[in-house]
């Protein structure tokens, strides 16, 4: 018999070979390798084959089994062999086992086991209970063959679709394309969920040396540095942004101050030539479309800046379509993960470090702008903005042009 090298991998054998060898042959080439290097443990680990299974091929492969010769074309074993599977005994069983799964899916409260765990050993615990004589393993492949697969939880309800969603989301689109077609500014804006500042536990893991965790704080209600309030201004058409790392509240004014920011540090200077600029936001919050501070805000920025500021809202219920929140903040989250953001310097840095396979370019800085909540806008103060809406959907959509001087 031949020595077994431990630098060969017999699984890797089998595993290459899968779904090329019918079920005999697999039994005996499993059984010609425990032959031939005089192991039938290992040829059963590496072939994933019984070792009563491999003995019947060392039976075969010596001749001794006279019927194995002579199997009918087509067939892989002897007529008889094997025990039957429980559905062949007992066809009940899958339509009890159907029955048990549906009201999942369905919802029904009166279901055995509507409000337990819904594992195969629950599973078969109550099929037995019903009389039929299984085991988890069993359920398992009944289910595979039943065409359930394990899955999660998918977000897709968004609490009713607004109408006309989709028809906002081509208005977006052909806006978009002819501001790129100009050389115009396209921007999505949005405010990243605010973030603890200090020695806290922050979600995800990084490479450490084994055994060395960082050490964080237990108790994260003791915060003398507050929360921080990333907001975002995403270019789409150069692929880069800018974060104003706000340290008070997360308001309209502060939301046109992080605008304007990224204009006179990156937008001015990209887009010399522009005469407009195009902005999309979410449809609440501190740039939502019913907020009166921060259209006043847009005017003031448009006025001072003499660039003609068109405004484009997501539908109520649609923000992670915002390109912010997949192409920017998910681009941030996945840097910083498992990382304290124990300073606003700490937080600046690890978002200015941030980049991506398509080479996004982010530029942070921290606000120590102290902004006032509750700003109301008067009717008459609303009544002198130079504020147009589009024929579309105008509480969606509108044009703000600088106010003549």
């Amino acid at each position: 018999m031949a020595a077994v090298s431990d630098n060969v991998n017999y699984k890797d054998f089998f595993d290459a070979l899968s779904g090329h060898l019918d079920e005999r042959t697999k039994r005996l080439v499993a059984s010609s390798l425990a032959k031939t290097i005089g192991n039938i443990s290992l040829a059963s680990t590496a072939s994933g084959l019984s070792r009563p299974t491999i003995y019947n091929g060392l039976q075969e492969l010596s001749g001794g089994d006279q019927a194995a010769p002579g199997l009918p074309a087509g067939r892989q074993r002897r007529p008889g062999a094997g025990a039957k599977r429980v559905e062949e005994r007992n066809p009940e069983i899958v339509p009890a086992l159907d029955a048990l799964i549906k009201p999942y899916v369905k919802g029904d409260p009166m279901s055995p086991l509507r409000w337990s765990c819904r594992s195969l050993r629950n599973l078969s615990t109550e099929l037995n209970r019903q009389g039929f004589e299984t085991s988890h393993v069993t359920v398992a492949r009944l289910l595979g063959e039943m065409g359930y697969t394990l899955q999660s939880n998918s977000k897709s309800h968004e609490g009713g679709n607004a109408p006309d969603r989709d028809a906002q989301f081509e208005h977006i689109n052909q806006v978009s394309e002819l501001f790129f077609e100009d050389g115009q500014p396209v921007i999505s804006v949005d405010a990243k969920k605010k973030e603890l500042v200090g020695n806290f536990k922050n979600n995800g893991r990084e490479y450490r040396p084994k055994g060395t965790p960082q050490e964080v704080e237990v108790y994260d209600f003791v915060n003398e540095q507050g929360r921080a309030t990333p907001y975002g201004i995403y270019d789409i058409g150069a692929n880069e942004g800018f974060v104003n790392v706000g340290s008070s509240s997360d308001t309209a004014e502060f939301a046109v101050d992080s605008i304007e920011k990224w204009w006179e540090k990156m937008g001015a200077g990209r887009y010399p030539e522009a005469h407009s600029l195009y902005i999309n936001a979410d449809g609440g919050g501190s740039n939502g479309s019913r907020n009166r501070l921060w259209k006043a805000r847009l005017q003031a920025f448009a006025d001072r800046h003499h660039i003609t500021v068109h405004v484009s809202h997501f539908p109520p219920g649609t923000s992670k379509w915002n390109k912010m929140e997949h192409r920017m903040f998910s681009a941030i989250s996945m840097n910083w993960k498992g990382q304290p953001l124990v300073s606003y310097e700490v937080i600046v840095n690890l978002i200015g470090a941030t980049t991506n396979k398509s080479g996004l370019q982010i530029l942070a800085e921290h606000s120590r702008t102290v902004y006032r909540t509750k700003i109301g806008v008067s009717d008459e103060e609303m009544a002198t903005l130079n504020i147009l809406g589009h024929d579309f959907h105008p509480e969606w959509n509108y044009v703000i042009r600088p106010r003549a001087t």
